[in-house]
């Protein structure tokens, strides 16, 4: 079976100037290496599908992190750089750090049984981890390609890519 790919929160609100959780412009480096994975693994089959934080108004996150990624505003639509590979189906709301909490990114792996499960995005040690360490959870063989994540907070970055070998034991390539 082809892999599924998972981009994890690379949306307006985490990748533009001027939003209040802009991961920086480091950050921003990901997007051509992560273009070229989903050119190469679109090419082969793979599925792409886009886990992007959607928040109420009111969301409690809010507590610990500035208002983002509110549903209505430009915040939670993936960046233009990636918009050739976003469709009307493969775009998974979420509204907390894991994908598979409270969507439907579980059952849309199952139908697919992919050989693998490759995760990228931003933010390394909040979403991504939070999301392979679900994915593993559920026995998913999962790799992470270390040019398409990256976070705020450098430390925490390389922090979440050990943790996510060693404990979790997805690949880092």
């Amino acid at each position: 079976m082809p892999n599924a790919v998972l981009v994890v929160d690379m949306v307006r609100g985490f990748l533009e100037p001027g939003h209040n959780l802009y991961c920086g412009d480091d950050s921003r480096s990901i997007i051509e290496p992560v273009q070229n994975l989903l050119r190469r693994e679109s090419e082969s089959g793979s599925t792409v599908l886009f886990i992007s934080d959607h928040h109420l108004p009111d969301d409690l996150e809010f507590q610990m992190f500035p208002v983002h990624c509110v549903i209505g505003s430009e915040e939670p639509d993936v960046v233009p750089e990636l918009s050739e590979w976003v469709t009307d189906s493969n775009v998974v709301p979420k509204n907390r750090y894991s994908g598979f909490f409270n969507t439907d990114l579980e059952q849309r792996l199952a139908a697919l049984h992919p050989d693998k499960v490759i995760i990228c995005g931003v933010c390394t040690d909040i979403c991504v981890m939070h999301t392979t360490s679900d994915a593993r959870n559920r026995d998913y063989t999962v790799e992470i390609p270390e040019d398409c994540v990256a976070s705020f907070d450098t430390d925490a970055h390389r922090w979440a890519l050990n943790h996510i070998t060693r404990i979790l034991g997805a690949q880092v390539v």
